[in-house]
This record gives structure tokens, C-alpha cells and sequence, in this order.
């Protein structure tokens, strides 16, 4: 298991950037008292919550140094890096990176927010410090039960933020791995989430917990997999149509199989929907 993935992470350096940062935008916490399934409306919303890499912190073998700094979020693996989601989006035409925010949080290194360059599609991407993952873990489970709510205001627009958002995703380290938690993730409400969890297994390690969420799990894992930012961009892609689950899946399957040179039928044997 563990050596299979070094070699991902090792083939991965030659990739590795740092993105420089950007002005914030002065955010403003959310004052509306309306339902969240009232706020969603005409828009669509994604939180993506990546537990940045990081070999002092994490249960993994060790990656390089330079990618593998879990309080560096510009050169890890997982953000700053060419297939990390910072780097990955702010590239891609289909999205345009609209404000970036340095420590909105103690645990969370860096805030992207980003606005599909077709529709009124928005998506946060919350880098947290690699030491924290199992906050970032819990943060995302809290989502997808409505237990955890937020948003800001970007560019004049109220952006709706963990589970205020239509899709919640975790990248990263599966850290289930390494630790169990003890918490209630039940769900506190009647909207309507998606989940898209990648990272190593994460339909075995993260089932029990997505299940009393009660969110519907639109892709994750059943072996080990490489989380990097293009599964995740044309499986949203996919969803934003509002194609169906199995079609995400295939898009997503196709991204993986591309960029990790192996079939479709194995990348599909690894990417699943549903329970």
C-alpha cells in the first residue's frame, strides 16, 4: 500500500510549483436568518476541504520535503503543486480564481475562492495545515451533516460555504487510517448535500460516518488512489450539468485514467458512486 504511493508522490515532484498569493478580499460573516435551501437558490455552491500533505503529521511514508511541508501550502502536493487544486482550477478556463484569502482561519493556511466561467457555479477550496487533518476531517463530515454552516460575501455576491453548499468534498491523506473519531456526524436538517471524497479508500474508511450524514456520496474510492485536482474538476464539471451520478463517475474515471496512464476500466474499478 504505502510504497505504491510513494512512487505516485515521488513522480509527482517534477510538477511541483509555488503560486504566489493574492490580495484578500475583505469577507464578512453571513447575517441572513433564511433557510439555507431558500439561500441556494440560483446558485450553485462547492467546499472543498483539502488536508494539505504533510510527512511529520501524517501516518504516510514519507514524501519529499518540498512537497510534503504540511504548513506550506504553495509548494505541497495537494494545493500548490501543478495538479494540486489551487494550481490545478486556477489554470483551467472552465473556472476563474476571484479572491484569495492567507489564514482565514489558524488551522487553514490559505481560502481560494473560485467562479465557473459559464454559470453561477462558485467553489471554496480551504487549504488546512497538513498537522490538522483531523479537524479538516471532521469539518467536512460536519458539512455534509448541516452540522457546520458558513458563507461570505465575494465581489458583492453571498457565497454559501461547508454545508451550506449543494457539494462537499475532501482531498487528501485518508487519515480514518490513523485515527478513529469519536464524534456525532448526524445530520441536523432536511437539504440535500453531495459528497466526493478522494482519497485512499475512503468508500470503506469514510461509509459509516457519510451514511449518518445522511449526504449522498457522488464519488469516492475504493482503493489507493492518487487525490489530485483533475478527478475533481470534470467530475464537478459533470454535476454542474446535473448529469447523472454514473456519468460524473465516468467523467471522472477518464480524468484519472489520463493523467495516471492507466485504463478506464481500472480507474472505473476504483472510482465509484453511490452506496
Amino acid at each position: 500500500m504505502r510504497p505504491l504511493y510513494l512512487l505516485f508522490c515521488l513522480g509527482l515532484l517534477v510538477n511541483c510549483k509555488s503560486s504566489p498569493h493574492h490580495q484578500p478580499v475583505v469577507a464578512k460573516k453571513d447575517t441572513l436568518k433564511l433557510p439555507v435551501a431558500k439561500r441556494l437558490q440560483g446558485q450553485k455552491m462547492v467546499h472543498v476541504f483539502v488536508a494539505l500533505c504533510d510527512n511529520k503529521y501524517q501516518g504516510i511514508v514519507p514524501v519529499p520535503k518540498a512537497i510534503g511541508n504540511g504548513q506550506d501550502a504553495g509548494h505541497n502536493l495537494y494545493w500548490g503543486c501543478n495538479y494540486g487544486i489551487k494550481t490545478y482550477f486556477k489554470k483551467s478556463k472552465r473556472w476563474k480564481l476571484v479572491a484569495t484569502y492567507p489564514r482565514p482561519a489558524s488551522h487553514i493556511i490559505e481560502r481560494c475562492v473560485f467562479r465557473h466561467a459559464e454559470n453561477n457555479t462558485w467553489l471554496v477550496a480551504d487549504a488546512y495545515d497538513g498537522e490538522y487533518i483531523r479537524l479538516c476531517t471532521e469539518d467536512f463530515l460536519k458539512s455534509c451533516a448541516g452540522i457546520k454552516t458558513d458563507s461570505l460575501t465575494v465581489a458583492g455576491q453571498q457565497i454559501f460555504m461547508a454545508g451550506s453548499a449543494n457539494l462537499v468534498s475532501y482531498i487528501g491523506h485518508d487519515g480514518l487510517m490513523d485515527f478513529a473519531l469519536t464524534g456525532s456526524f448526524k445530520t441536523c436538517d432536511t437539504l440535500k448535500r453531495e459528497a466526493i471524497v478522494l482519497a485512499c479508500i475512503s468508500k470503506n474508511y469514510f461509509g459509516p460516518h457519510i451514511k449518518a450524514t445522511h449526504a449522498s456520496p457522488l464519488l469516492w474510492s475504493t482503493g489507493l488512489m492518487a487525490p489530485e485536482a483533475y478527478t475533481l474538476h470534470d467530475a464537478v464539471e459533470a454535476w454542474i450539468k446535473n448529469e447523472p451520478a454514473e456519468t460524473v463517475r465516468q467523467r471522472a474515471a477518464q480524468a484519472y485514467s489520463q493523467y495516471q496512464n492507466c485504463s478506464v476500466k481500472a480507474a472505473r474499478r476504483l472510482l465509484v458512486t453511490g452506496w
